[in-house]
């Protein structure tokens, strides 16, 4: 049975727009700026890693608008770099989206948002973060079993939530806050100086976490109405709308408090510090601040964990309909058109990385695998414009061939340069990675067997 005949085209542009803004922000607009700010030593410098990550971000979504348009299939990356490359490079990143990218990011949702909710201070809660970041993936795995029309509309009504709590909150901060200053943006003496590239890609690459999900859309496509148009749309309205809500409140933070509470905000360093948002309301939305907030970062912490749920099940689907997986996980429910086991399996998964691991731990090996591919997914447009300069395309990708190449090329420096500054990190995802050659190869005899033994 073809795959169209299953699968359902339930979700609308607009839902495809809340799913790449809904996915995108989450828990490391609220968390990363502390920890960046340690490591490059001053707020511009903290700010200038925002935007060169928003930049390439933006870059990498106007490449994938093209790439999307002209494969509007279930599987997203997993059929670009295939199509490209072939069946290795396209069973490897599904490898590491299934053991690592997709149940990664699941699990440092709920436990971003599990670390919120502890922050509303509820006595009946404290010391249950693990729990309730299981409790969260649990519901929302059984959540997106429904249908996909639900999930998206959840996520659409989420995604208004958040942006609505986010603009609200950079307005307070600029309008209330009483000891605000833009006098925070200058540093003084060494601090302010060049904090090398090393430290500031280090910056970068936790800045990227924070927009990393703009890549998951693509991978419902196969459920998206006319995606050609929606696609590319949703794509670049939603990351171009990202990087200004990402730019106006990382000011806002630095306009209001001193860049030394900044520096001392939750992070590896300071793990039972308040987050940095946080610190930044405080001084207007009074005693009552740290409730209020928990609750609103809760809510944005769900809502990239439901599209991400929602999104990245359809990797593994896509590979089992093409025996890249075992069989059953490319089944769909006959009444919900949803692929049940591959959602349940990898929320499964994603519980116990949450049960297991930390949540910087979490992002680190999720956007250092993530980038490999999206380099290669980057390099795929040169090859498809080449060898199919006629396929059907709802967009081009403007200053062609030198913003993919460029794209590829700041990504691959990236890469390098977390080998060199965070080795072990680098490594383990690398050797994630290739874990999956053996088993490829595995599989592949086993199809050959079965070919020759006629079954």
């Amino acid at each position: 049975m073809e795959e169209q005949s299953q699968l359902v085209r339930g979700l609308t542009p607009l839902h495809a727009g809340a799913l790449v803004v809904g996915t995108v922000i989450g828990t490391g607009i609220f968390l990363k700026a502390g920890i960046m700010s340690q490591v490059v030593g001053s707020p511009h410098w903290m700010l200038l890693a925002w935007i060169v990550a928003g930049i390439l971000s933006f870059a990498g979504a106007l490449v994938y608008a093209e790439i999307g348009s002209m494969f509007p299939r279930a599987g997203g990356e997993y059929v670009y770099i295939r199509e490209a490359y072939g069946d290795l490079p396209g069973f490897l990143y599904g490898w590491m989206r299934f053991w690592v990218a997709s149940p990664g990011s699941i699990a440092a949702y709920a436990v971003g948002g599990a670390t919120f909710l502890e922050g509303a201070k509820i006595p009946i809660i404290h010391g249950l973060r693990t729990p309730l970041a299981v409790g969260f993936i649990v519901f929302f795995a059984g959540l997106n079993c429904l249908s996909v029309r639900f999930g998206g509309r959840v996520q659409s009504f989420v995604t208004a939530l958040k942006i609505a709590i986010i603009l609200g909150l950079t307005i307070g901060i600029f309008i209330l806050t009483p000891a605000g200053s833009f006098g925070n943006l200058v540093s003084h003496g060494p601090a302010g100086a060049w904090p090398g590239f090393g430290a500031f890609g280090m910056a970068v690459l936790a800045a990227l976490w924070a927009y990393d999900g703009w890549n998951n859309m693509p991978m419902v496509a196969g459920e998206i109405r006319n995606p050609q148009r929606s696609i590319p749309l949703a794509l670049i309205i939603g990351v171009g709308g990202v990087m200004l809500i990402y730019t106006l409140i990382n000011m806002a933070y630095v306009y209001a408090i001193p860049f030394g509470e900044i520096l001392s905000a939750n992070s590896r360093l300071h793990p039972d510090a308040l987050p940095v948002a946080t610190k930044a309301a405080a001084g207007f939305l009074g005693p009552y601040g740290t409730i209020i907030l928990s609750g609103a970062f809760f809510i944005s912490a769900i809502g990239g964990l439901n599209g991400s749920i929602l999104t990245s099940s359809r990797i593994p689907y896509a590979m089992a309909r093409e025996k890249m997986m075992p069989r059953f996980m490319g089944v769909v429910h006959p009444r919900t058109h949803v692929p049940v086991r591959s959602v349940l399996i990898q929320g499964g998964w994603a519980a116990i990385l949450a049960v297991s691991g930390t949540f910087d731990q979490l992002t680190d090996y999720v956007v250092f695998a993530g980038w490999v591919f999206y380099a290669l997914a980057s390099i795929s447009l040169i090859i498809f414009r080449l060898r199919m300069p006629d396929a059907p395309r709802g967009y081009r990708v403007p200053l062609y061939p030198w913003l993919p190449l460029l794209f590829a090329v700041v990504a691959a420096a990236l890469l390098v340069n977390t080998l060199i500054t965070s080795p072990r990190e680098s490594l383990a995802g690398l050797a994630i990675i290739a874990s999956g050659v053996p088993v490829f190869l595995w599989m592949k005899r086993r199809e050959r067997v079965a070919v020759a033994n006629g079954t």
